[in-house]
């Protein structure tokens, strides 16, 4: 989805098999702001940047859910307006400079206006997330949770050398693996719990899945990458070919409370890149 003048529903589903043993995750995947909220102030040019969505991951999330089968969901609004992967307590859940850039239309949100984004935006975005986590517990195997996003190829100037990563708190069953099969491509390159920490208290992972005893790992794939239609699809088709193996092992699909280390990286990974 791109900019537009209206965003018809908060999330967008993609239905899938329940009882796949995966529920996949897309916390940025879109840039639009409804008309009411005047692009927050901000020039179109600014909204195309990752400031206001992960570039890229939608799409891949897409192609990964009907390559793999399982269901999806997706968010369909600005970060900008509100950012779903925070806990409502979080003090980055409504930015009002991102990289640089001010935005006017968050400069002077209150507690009734961050309010009113969250029952509009984040809590029905939250509430779908929950139903699908949910439909998998019901069906008798619990969903690992797949979260996608999409980090720059540089930041401050210092270029990034990873083609993907994967970031993790401190559940072992999917992450580990996961890194091994990517390593094991043998022509990319692969990082842990980068360019972020993956232990961040109150994001969507820590509550959907951390918290319920799911496994869980969360892959930001660089953004040039995929920034054509060509590349998603390379990336869905790669990640497609690896899961399988991974998901096989009975252990991801089992509900156990592991340690956690949020408590000592709260907001860890804070700002969009």
């Amino acid at each position: 989805m791109t900019l537009s003048d209206a965003i018809p529903a908060p999330v967008e589903r993609i239905a899938g098999d329940p009882a796949c043993g995966l529920l996949i995750l897309c916390d940025h995947a879109s840039n639009a702001i409804p008309a009411d909220y005047a692009s927050l102030g901000m020039p179109a040019a600014e909204l195309q940047r990752h400031i206001a969505y992960d570039i890229g991951i939608a799409e891949t999330t897409r192609h990964l859910a009907r390559l793999t089968g399982a269901p999806a969901v997706l968010s369909t609004f600005s970060r900008l307006l509100i950012d779903p992967n925070r806990g409502e307590d979080d003090p980055t859940l409504v930015m009002r400079l991102s990289d640089g850039a001010i935005v006017p239309g968050n400069a002077r949100a209150d507690d009734a206006e961050v309010e009113r984004r969250l029952d509009r935006f984040y809590r029905p975005y939250d509430r779908s997330i929950g139903e699908a986590v949910s439909a998998g517990l019901e069906s008798g195997r619990p969903p690992a949770i797949l979260s996608m996003h999409s980090f720059t190829p540089s930041w401050k100037g210092v270029p990034r050398p990873w083609h993907i990563t994967v970031l993790w708190d401190a559940d072992p069953r999917f992450p580990k693996p996961l890194l091994r099969a990517l390593e094991a491509e043998g022509d990319i390159v692969v990082g842990d719990n980068e360019p972020y920490d993956g232990a961040l208290a109150g994001d969507v992972v820590n509550r959907h899945a951390t918290r319920l005893g799911l496994a869980n790992a969360l892959i930001e794939i660089r953004q040039d990458l995929i920034g054509e239609p060509a590349g998603c699809l390379a990336w869905a088709e790669r990640l497609a070919r690896i899961l399988p193996g991974i998901l096989a092992d009975p252990a991801l699909n089992r509900v156990e409370r592991q340690p956690t280390r949020t408590a000592s990286r709260h907001r860890a990974r804070w700002t969009p890149g």
